[in-house]
C-alpha cells in the first residue's frame, strides 16, 4: 500500500461505490491519467443549474489549471471560489462479451475536486501558461512573441487545489457468466481504441518554409 502522504484519501464525493475494485486512490496513478490528455471537463452549478465544460487543462503538483477567455460564464463562475468536479477520461477500447449485460468498456478516468482561484498577476499567469505550453511542445514557447497586456487581459487561468481525487480503471478482456464460455458461441473481446497524432500540416500562410520542429519531429504518428 502507498504511504498516505501518497493517496487521496476517499470522501464521501470521491469514493467509488459501483466497482470500487477498479478505484485508485493514490496519486501517481490520478495524476497519470490527468497527465496523459490535456482535454477534460469542468462541472460546477450556477444557480443550481449544472454545466459541464470542456477545456484543457495542466497540472503542477497538486494543483491544477485550466484557462480561457474572461468572458467566460465557466471561469467568471468557478474563480469564485464554487465548489469545481474536473473530469479527464480516456476511451480505451469495447468490450463485447457474449452477453448483452456483461458488454462494457476499457477506460481510463479520473475525478478531482476543489474549489478555483483566479491567477491576478501577471508573471503567475505567464508563469503557468509556460507550464502548459512546455508541457505540450517543449520549447515552443521561446519561438513566440511574447503576449501582449491586451491578450493577458483578454484571458483568465484559473488553479485548484486537488482537495481529494479518484482514479477508476478497466482493462483486460470481457468479464462473463462461468456457464456463458462454454454454451454461448461468438465471438467475445476487445477492440481497442487508441488516440494517435496526425503528420503535423503546415499554415499555408507561412511566408516562407520552416523545418518541422523537433519537438514535432519526437512525436509518434499515425
Amino acid at each position: 500500500m502507498p504511504d498516505s502522504a501518497e493517496v487521496f484519501a476517499p470522501t464521501d464525493r470521491s469514493r467509488v461505490r459501483r466497482s470500487h475494485q477498479r478505484a485508485q486512490y493514490d496519486k501517481d496513478a490520478v495524476f497519470a491519467v490527468v497527465d496523459s490528455t490535456p482535454l477534460c471537463h469542468v462541472g460546477y452549478v450556477i444557480d443550481g443549474q449544472p454545466y459541464v465544460t470542456p477545456t484543457m487543462q495542466w497540472r503542477e503538483g497538486e494543483r491544477i489549471y485550466w484557462h480561457g477567455s474572461s468572458a467566460s460564464r465557466m471561469l467568471r463562475a468557478v474563480k469564485g471560489g464554487i465548489p469545481v468536479c474536473v473530469t479527464v477520461t480516456h476511451f480505451d477500447g469495447m468490450v463485447m462479451a457474449r452477453s448483452p449485460f456483461h458488454h462494457s468498456a476499457n477506460y481510463r478516468t479520473a475525478m478531482l475536486f476543489g474549489r478555483a482561484h483566479a491567477l491576478e498577476d501577471r508573471a503567475a499567469k505567464e508563469a503557468s501558461l509556460k507550464i502548459m505550453m512546455d508541457g505540450l511542445f517543449p520549447g515552443r514557447w521561446e519561438e513566440l512573441r511574447g503576449n501582449t497586456d491586451q491578450e493577458l487581459k483578454a484571458t483568465t487561468v484559473v488553479a485548484m487545489e486537488i482537495e481529494d481525487a479518484v482514479a477508476k480503471v478497466r482493462s483486460g478482456p470481457p468479464i462473463d457468466d462461468e456457464e456463458d464460455y462454454a454454451t454461448v458461441q461468438c465471438w467475445a473481446g476487445v477492440l481497442p481504441r487508441r488516440a494517435v497524432w496526425g503528420t503535423p500540416e503546415p499554415d499555408p500562410k507561412m511566408d516562407r518554409p520552416h523545418p518541422v520542429p523537433s519537438y514535432l519531429k519526437e512525436i509518434q504518428y499515425e
